[in-house]
């Protein structure tokens, strides 16, 4: 492909107790503009899971689109996800927050048995099976892993150093690999790179670090 490399992000609302984690969010697009890429941000049209204050963390009874929340980090430059055509990018990079296992899967309810989006299921796939290269930050690698696991794909997958989940994720049939967040885990058999970010990050500095190696690896093997 001409030009710059093309690289998909997928956000699943705004604010990291609900959607986006807004601080992954905007590392990600900062440095794929850097390592001068053009990032193509898509998000699911529909409901989020469910809605929480970010002042106090309490779940509010209101309701918001995913899309539409996704849309004020993109500054409105944002698509459905079920228009994204693999054919149209590079890459693919998922940054974290809860959304991503709320809205984009439901990991985080249902855990080995979570289910994933259908289009973001499909676009993943999609992107695995062309051997395009996918990016996943904080808890997304456990997305990720329910997509890799479903296409009989054993993965090299990192969420910092979380006992928990990392078990979970290799129940999935994955190698989980403890890693700081000013760093990333890159698989190059199945082009995949996974970096902690806020799972164990302390400042937005640590997640930037990490972030900026992560889309160094995947710009590299677009």
């Amino acid at each position: 492909m001409a030009g710059k490399k093309r690289v998909g992000v997928l956000l699943c609302g705004c604010g990291h107790r609900d959607g986006s984690e807004v601080h992954e969010a905007t590392c990600t697009l900062l440095a794929i503009e850097r390592a001068k890429g053009e990032a193509v941000c898509f998000a699911p049209k529909g409901p989020q899971l469910f809605v929480r204050d970010h002042l106090f963390g309490e779940e509010v009874s209101e309701k918001r689109d995913v899309l539409v929340e996704s849309a004020r980090i993109a500054r409105g430059q944002i698509r459905d996800v079920a228009l994204a055509r693999v054919q149209d990018m590079d890459a693919l990079i998922i940054p974290g927050g809860q959304g991503a296992a709320l809205n984009l899967s439901t990991f985080l309810i249902d855990g080995l048995s979570g289910k994933v989006h259908p289009e973001v299921s499909r676009l993943t796939a999609e992107m695995v099976r062309a051997k395009k290269p996918v990016g996943a930050v904080c808890i997304a690698p456990a997305t990720l892993g329910l997509v890799l696991r479903d296409l009989g794909i054993k993965a090299t997958l990192t969420i910092g150093t979380d006992d928990k989940v990392a078990s979970q994720i290799e129940q999935m049939g994955h190698k989980h690999e403890k890693c700081p967040a000013t760093n990333c885990v890159v698989d190059g058999q199945n082009r995949v790179v996974t970096t902690p970010a806020y799972m164990i990050a302390k400042s937005i500095n640590e997640v930037w670090l990490g972030v900026e190696k992560l889309v160094a690896a995947v710009m590299e093997m677009a």
